[in-house]
C-alpha cells in the first residue's frame, strides 16, 4: 500500500516521535566523528521502538557501503528476521544517496524522515527522486528539514576541519 501523498505532513503525534527519534540518529552521527567518517547517523523505528541503529563508517571499515541508512537496515532486518521493513520508518541526519534510497525501496520501508538535504548527492529531493518514483514498485512517505539546522551544522563544521 502507498502512503496517501509523497509529502503529507506528519500529524502532531509523529512530529513529536520523529524530533525524538531524530535526536538519536543525530547521536549516531556524533559517533562517526570517533574514526574520522562523515558525522551521518540514522535509526529505523519499527512499532516505535528503534530497532535499528547506524552511524557512517566508510573509513573505519574501509567500505563503500557502510553508509549509516545500510548498516541500520541491515540490523532492523537481522531484528525483524526479513528483508521487509513494511511498518518501519528510517530516520536519518542527511538526505540518503541513491544507493541507500535504493535500498529504503527495495526493503520496503514506509517512511523516511531525513534532517538536511544533500545538494551534492541526495537521491530523495536534491538530485533524484528515488523513494517517490512512480516507476518504481515501492514508493515512501517522505519528511525533510526534520532538525535540519543542527544536522546541516554537524555536517559543515566536520568538513571545515578537513578541508581548510
Amino acid at each position: 500500500m502507498l502512503p496517501p501523498t509523497a509529502q503529507s505532513p506528519p500529524t502532531p503525534e509523529e512530529a513529536a516521535d520523529w524530533s525524538r527519534w531524530m535526536e538519536e540518529a543525530i547521536a549516531e552521527a556524533r559517533l562517526a566523528l570517533t574514526h574520522d567518517d562523515v558525522p551521518i547517523g540514522c535509526v529505523v523505528v519499527h512499532n516505535g521502538r528503534i530497532i535499528g541503529r547506524g552511524h557512517n563508517r566508510r573509513e573505519a571499515d574501509r567500505d563503500p557501503t557502510a553508509h549509516a541508512e545500510m548498516l541500520a537496515l541491515r540490523q532492523a532486518a537481522g531484528h525483524l528476521g526479513g528483508w521487509r521493513l513494511s511498518g518501519c520508518t528510517l530516520v536519518v541526519t542527511c538526505e540518503p544517496c541513491a544507493m541507500c534510497a535504493g535500498a529504503l525501496v527495495l526493503a520496503r520501508v514506509d517512511t523516511l524522515v531525513y534532517g538536511c538535504t544533500d545538494p551534492k548527492a541526495g537521491a530523495c529531493e536534491s538530485l533524484y527522486t528515488i523513494p517517490t518514483d512512480p516507476r518504481l514498485n515501492h514508493r515512501l512517505r517522505i519528511s525533510g528539514g526534520i532538525s535540519g539546522a543542527i544536522c546541516g551544522t554537524l555536517l559543515r563544521e566536520f568538513f571545515k576541519r578537513r578541508r581548510p
